[in-house]
């Protein structure tokens, strides 16, 4: 009988990987959120995507999982070309 060395409560490599987009979103979210020159504006989306992410944390179906990133980056993106335009 082998004896793991992991902690019981490890991350599988596919669940460490969509965690690290997941953060990768995260944290890339909140950066295109400070650019947005409105205050209040600025605090809604980021109480949204802080409320959105904190939903879905415990999320365990991995297409689930997979349809919730995808959904975050259309969002990220939408938010980075309404950015661009407006400066333009």
């Amino acid at each position: 009988m082998t004896v793991s060395r992991l902690p019981p409560a490890a991350l599988s490599l596919k669940q460490f990987l969509h965690r690290q987009r997941v953060l990768g979103i995260y944290r890339t979210m909140l950066r295109t959120i400070r650019q947005v020159p409105d205050e209040a504006d600025r605090k809604y989306l980021k109480d949204w995507a802080r409320e959105e992410f904190r939903r879905n944390k415990d999320a365990t179906n991995q297409d689930a999982i997979r349809m919730m990133i995808t959904q975050a980056r259309n969002h990220l993106e939408t938010l980075q070309k309404t950015l661009a335009l407006a400066r333009s």
